[in-house]
Order: structure tokens, then sequence, then C-alpha cells
């Protein structure tokens, strides 16, 4: 499977480089091109330029709104960053038009984080602009959401992060959602957290875009999971991990075991793969809430036997009884067993819901006070259509 993806805000763009350096590794270990075009938007320019690996040209490092911000962005009002978006998308576009590779596009993937103000307020505009012009390809969203700390001490984060996931599930096909609190490590500095997080993020999506556009014989899969099995499986919202198990580097050389506790043990690598993956969703979430699922296997072609994708498709069957599961195969590894799942279609997300139902106490409680009347309801029925949107 083949993207675009697009950066929003600062948050954004981190990712799309991230994903741009993920591009670079593709091409450089397996000869494969997975993202057709990496571009970063944003308000301000020393964001732009703290990015490493999208190319520094002015058609994929995109400044919007210079006129109102005079380049050093929205201080986190994210109508603003709405505003802008809609004023300048046709920069956005223009460019993606522009990209060599576009016909071979697959889909597009608009990244960003809720909280602030560019990211927030900008990529439910765009999506939906990108989806009015090309409505042959899916556009997916990838909103990261803040740490707790933030959610705790700005009332402004809280209504941010509503408006934007309920702007993005009005017009995004799917919506991965990717907690940071989740991937926190506290021993280290903002800085490396943050580079590892992005890294997190990105590396579930290396074997999954591969698989289906792995060019050498011995690579390609019993099972291939391309880009239909993925469009197929990705609606609404969606959370995905990635599980790995070492494997014998040395395998190849020796003729397989037949022995019980051998076979025994190759499956149990594969269950432990998948816990991981579970264990590591981008997002806490009941599995039983999804409607869709997909799985892939990706070993040296010696691990991947039938009894491994059957207990796994078993387990994960188990978890999410309700769900149209996918799965494939992808002999490329060496020395490792990886797993990687998607969930999507999920009918309840508890942290959405949270955020909703902060949101619509908080705007409740402006109101109040606006109207000077101190208030003293907190029970307030929770419903998307009482956030504001951004569109």
């Amino acid at each position: 499977m083949k993207l675009v993806v697009i950066g929003f805000g600062q948050c954004g763009g981190r990712i799309a480089d991230e994903f741009a350096r993920l591009n670079s590794r593709a091409r450089g270990l397996r000869g494969l091109n997975i993202v057709t075009g990496a571009y970063a938007v944003n308000t301000d320019l020393a964001d732009l330029s703290g990015l490493h690996t999208i190319k520094p040209d002015f058609d994929h490092r995109i400044i919007i709104g210079n006129k109102k911000t005079g380049g050093h962005g929205v201080g986190k009002i994210n109508e603003l960053g709405a505003e802008i978006a809609r004023e300048d998308a046709d920069k956005v576009i223009e460019s993606i038009r522009n990209t060599k590779e576009f016909q071979e596009t697959d889909a597009f993937l608009l990244c960003a984080g809720a909280a602030g103000g560019t990211g927030s307020g900008s990529v439910g505009v765009i999506t939906q602009q990108i989806k009015e012009r090309y409505v042959d390809k899916p556009v997916y969203n990838l909103i990261v959401l803040p740490f707790d700390h933030e959610v705790q001490t700005e009332d402004r984060t809280v209504y941010n992060v509503a408006t934007c996931l309920k702007s993005s599930y009005l017009v995004a096909d799917a919506i991965f959602l990717v907690d940071n609190q989740r991937y926190v490590m506290k021993n280290e500095s903002l800085k490396q957290n943050l580079e590892k997080i992005n890294t997190t993020i990105v590396q579930p999506f290396f074997n999954l875009l591969c698989a289906g556009e792995e060019k050498k014989s011995q690579y390609i899969g019993a099972k291939i999971l391309d880009a239909g099995d993925i469009i197929q499986t990705l609606v609404g919202w969606t959370t995905l991990g990635f599980g790995q198990a070492q494997t014998s580097a040395f395998r190849s050389f020796f003729p397989a075991s037949r022995h019980f506790r051998d076979k025994a043990r190759e499956t149990q690598k594969g269950i432990r793969a998948l816990d991981q993956a579970i264990s590591g969703l981008s997002i806490k979430c009941n599995p039983l809430d999804a409607k869709r699922a997909l799985y892939l296997v990706s070993a040296p072609a010696e691990e991947i036997n039938v009894d491994l994708i059957k207990e796994l498709g078993t387990h994960i069957k188990s978890l999410a009884p309700e769900a149209i599961i996918r799965s494939g195969d992808y002999p490329r590894e060496k020395g490792s067993l990886d797993v990687t799942l998607v969930l999507s279609e999920m009918s309840d997300v508890e942290k959405v819901r949270s955020y909703f139902s902060k949101a619509i106490s908080l705007i409740a409680e402006l109101k109040k006070r606006q109207e000077g009347v101190v208030s003293t309801q907190r029970g307030i029925d929770i419903t998307i259509k009482d956030i504001p949107s951004l569109l």
C-alpha cells in the first residue's frame, strides 16, 4: 500500500517526517516505495525548520496563514487554525497534485496532534477538501491525544481535542487514535520521549505497507495482505499495535525439527508477539467493540506455518468475536517473528467518550458563567452533536 502522508502542526509534521524516514528505510532495505509523498503543513516557521527527512523546499514544507500569524503559530486557538486551513487549502492541494508518483497512491494519511492549534484545527478541514477532490481514494487521519498532565492543567486542551476528534470523525474514512500517555517514559527527557513515541507510532506501518508492494517472489506471502484488504478493514475509530518475538537467525541452515516441544515453542512465540501487540495498542480499548480486525505475521518463511496462523486467528476471534478478520503473511524478517494488529470500526472508545464528556461540561460551565449563573449540575448527556465542529 502506498500513502501520501501530510502532517499538520508540530506533532503532525514530526510524524510525517518519521514516515519519510520509514520510506527511506523501505527503499534502502527492501527496494520498495511505500510513501509517494511526505508533507508538513504549519503556521509556525520554526516547527518546519526542525524537521529532518521531509524535503526542505516550499512544496513539501508548506507554511500557511503567514499574513495572520507572521509565521509564529496560532497559539492553541484551533478555530483560527481551521480558518487559516480553509483559506490556504489550495496550497496543500497543489503540492499533492505535483507529487510525481501520485497516480500510484492508494490512500491519504493526515496526521495531527489533537491538543494544539494548527494541527487540531486544520486536519479536519483539509481532510474534507481532499475527499471532495479525490473521491476515489480513502482519506485517513492519525490523531495523537495529549499527555495526562496537559489535560489536567489546560482547559483549552480538552476543548481542542474534542472538537478535533468530532471534525475528523465527520469526514475521515478512518481515524487512527494514538494516546501519548501509553508510551511515556518517566525517566527520559521530553525530547527523548517524543522522538521515541513518534518512532513507536510509525513502526507498525512498516510491514503493513510493504507486504502488498513486495516485488521479489521469495518474499511474497502465501496469503498476501494488500491495499484492498487494508482499505476494507479501516473504518471509523481505529487502533493498531505491533509485537515481536525473537527467532533463531540460523534456522534456515538446519533442517526443521520435528520434536513436539519445538513445534509448541514456535506457536508460543507467535502468541507472545500477538499479546505484545495487543498490550501495545495505540489506545486503550476493549477488543469486543471492534467490528473489523486485521493481522499480519512477518517472519522467516520456515517460521510461518498453518498452526501458527490458525492459533493467532483463533486468539483474535476470541477477543473480538463480532469482528470481520483479515490476515496475511509476509516472509521477510530475519531473526524475529513480528505481528501487526489493527482493530477498526470501534463502537466505543472510553478515552474519546471521556473527552466529549469533559468538553460538554466545560462548554456548559462557560455558558453559565457568561450568564452569571453558578453551575451545580454535573449530569450531562454525552453525544457527539453537543461538540462544536471546526468544519
